[in-house]
């Protein structure tokens, strides 16, 4: 990526709280080198306004409905990522990830002082180095993001298009390689992940695994087909069939409440 300019920073302002992002407006609007300032309120408008706009420097919303911070990462790609300042309630745990992989962040709230001292850090580091350097800190960040909470979308990218499918509208998932085949409203689509990395990172309450290769969606079961030897499959909604394997039985049984 090109270096910052020594003037004029065109900065986005991501952040679903519209006070959290006035507020961030409101200092930047009194910064003489800030030339532009775009903000949107949720994950999916950021990732299109960092394509199409480029901006310089980006504060980013951590945690976010739907899409968060680091889902708009995955979107983008942290090699194309403009330099960032996360901004997050998270704890001071959770933090230490931020400190040591992020250009800078900011902890809701902060004061004045704050954010003058953050701006000071993003003059310092406006040469095309500073943003190689950032890059590769964000993909540790995003290697070591604690999975604690379920995912809501993902990120589908194919034929130089992006696509956000909704979790719950996947009926099921199977292995496709290294990565995994996404059964969605009858079609399907190839996600560059491998089905046990996936699998962690599901709704257990929604999600099940019944083969070694397929992961089911409870609500997209409309009926259980013996087949032999203790075997079983799920026909879902959409008219497709998974294999359950003895192996993986006893954990359908338990989500289903009841004997095979």
């Amino acid at each position: 990526m090109s270096p910052l300019p020594p003037e004029r920073i065109r900065v986005l302002v991501v952040d679903d709280e519209a006070p959290a992002r006035q507020r961030l407006v409101d200092l930047l609007r009194k910064d003489s080198q800030v030339a532009s300032i775009v903000e949107v309120e949720d994950g999916m408008a950021a990732v299109k306004a960092i394509q199409q706009q480029q901006p310089d420097l980006l504060f980013l919303d951590v945690q976010m409905p739907e899409l968060d911070g680091l889902g708009v990462i995955d979107a983008v790609g942290a090699g194309e990522m403009p330099l960032t300042v996360f901004v997050t309630a998270y704890d001071q745990h959770a933090i230490r990830a931020f400190e040591a992989n992020a250009l800078d962040y900011l902890l809701k709230p902060f004061s004045d002082e704050r954010y003058e001292a953050t701006m000071a850090r993003v003059r310092a580091r406006v040469d095309g180095r500073a943003v190689q350097e950032f890059n590769q800190r964000v993909l540790k960040l995003i290697s070591a993001a604690p999975a604690d909470q379920p995912l809501d979308r993902l990120v589908v990218k194919s034929g130089g298009t992006t696509r956000f499918v909704r979790v719950v509208d996947i009926d099921w998932i199977e292995a496709a390689g290294v990565y995994v085949s996404l059964h969605v409203a009858g079609k399907e689509l190839l996600y560059r992940a491998a089905l046990n990395d996936l699998a962690a990172r599901l709704d257990p309450m929604r999600f099940v695994r019944v083969h070694r290769s397929a992961i089911v969606n409870i609500d997209s079961i409309v009926q259980l087909d013996p087949i032999s030897h203790g075997e079983f499959e799920v026909v879902l909604k959409n008219g497709s069939r998974a294999r359950v394997s003895r192996t993986y039985r006893a954990q359908l049984e338990r989500r289903l409440g009841q004997t095979l």
